[in-house]
């Protein structure tokens, strides 16, 4: 890494440190940095625990334990300027433990870190208040409730080492093991001194980018077959005849929403609202129907601001709705919502009839209530961005 001297047209070295003469520790430092950093590793992972040991007759405890994307596990291990000789045994035997992990001991232990590492700062909020290990769950791999997932399937847990320095015998073994079809990836985690600031560098040295491709065209196949063994579970065949029975009823109403949409497999139905990123949702769960408009425009900033808008409106909007509205502005979030929702057992098809005419009532109601507010809102957006 260097630094550019814009006048002398010349670079000059950043000096690399060494953790143990900053006074760093594997614990309190590197540990924490990536338990509140995670995208440091080079994707979206949620972190479920710290220093876990509930391993059944042994006093072993790893790094971080995570989710990934497609609700794997994932075994992170950290070292500070040295991998050491044994750290990929034993990532190895952290691996093989979370192997037997069902998915309710998995939310259990997700929640025992929320309950130890985030009541304590958790601030009191009555629209958001601080959601339960299932729920965010739920959000990270956007599904709509547990029942919808499946997590830590068969041999999926993934290894990732985190050091300064590694060694050639664990280079060695962690390239063997890739080739075995064991997801073990390496990260060098450098640390440059300029002026009196500290600098981060953290680069995936196993495997290296082109081999990262290979192994993605070499397990293209059994990827397919697993996302294939998700889109045909039963539930979806479910919400495609319920959509079918909504529409039929939406294209027969005042209500011209969805008069040009689909059905789906998915347990959202939407719909524009004319303005771009703000469509209005049908939301379908098994245990909870839903109405919403959702601010899911790209920029997060236009989100708030419009719904900042709205909610200066709130109670003419409430009141030509005719009910309170549960107003979300989800500040930790980039979108926004408003909604209003209601408890059915969702899949039990006697239910279906009640069903539809909930969800028309009440989405008519809604854009009713919404669209004129929401036009006004996005025109005064567009002259803001103008001034």
């Amino acid at each position: 890494m260097f630094t550019v001297n814009h006048q002398t047209n010349r670079i000059s070295p950043v000096r690399t440190k060494k953790f143990s003469e900053l006074g760093f520790t594997e614990r309190k430092h590197l540990q924490e940095w990536l338990a509140h950093e995670p995208s440091a590793l080079g994707e979206e992972l949620l972190i479920i625990q710290k220093e876990f040991d509930g391993f059944d007759d042994t006093r072993e405890r790893l790094d971080l334990l995570a989710l990934d994307k497609d609700g794997n596990l994932v075994i992170i291990e950290n070292k500070l300027d040295d991998s050491g000789r044994d750290v990929v045994w034993q990532a190895l035997k952290y691996a093989s433990y979370c192997a037997s992990l069902t998915k309710a001991q998995i939310v259990d232990i997700y929640q025992q870190y929320l309950d130890r590492y985030e009541a304590v700062t958790a601030e009191v909020d009555l629209l958001n208040a601080p959601a339960s290990a299932s729920a965010r769950i739920c959000e990270f791999l956007d599904a709509p409730d547990l029942d919808e997932l499946k997590l830590n399937l068969g041999n999926s847990q993934r290894i990732m080492l985190v050091a300064a320095n590694f060694r050639k015998e664990v280079t060695s073994t962690a390239l063997w093991l890739l080739g075995q079809g064991i997801s073990i990836a390496c990260f060098k985690i450098t640390p440059y001194s300029l002026g009196e600031q500290l600098l981060i560098n953290i680069d995936q040295i196993i495997p290296t980018p082109e081999a990262k491709e290979l192994m993605i065209g070499i397990n293209a196949k059994e990827a397919e077959e697993k996302t294939t063994e998700v889109v045909l579970k039963n539930r979806h065949t479910v919400r495609r005849e319920y959509w079918e029975r909504a529409l039929e009823a939406f294209q027969k109403s005042s209500c011209q929403l969805y008069n040009n949409i689909s059905t789906t497999k998915d347990h959202w139905l939407c719909a524009g609202s004319g303005v771009t990123g703000c469509p209005f949702s049908l939301i379908f769960n098994q245990k909870e129907l839903r109405v919403e408009l959702w601010l899911s425009r790209a920029n997060g900033d236009e989100n708030k601001w419009l719904f900042d808008e709205l909610v200066k409106q709130k109670g003419q909007i409430d009141s030509a709705f005719g009910e309170p509205l549960e107003w979300l502005r989800l500040d930790d979030k980039k979108q926004s919502r408003i909604q209003f929702s209601s408890r059915v057992e969702g899949f039990n098809r006697d239910n279906w009839p009640k069903a539809v005419a909930w969800h028309l009532e009440q989405m008519t109601k809604l854009e009713k209530a919404l669209k004129g507010p929401l036009q006004t809102a996005a025109e005064g957006l567009k002259q803001k961005e103008k001034e």
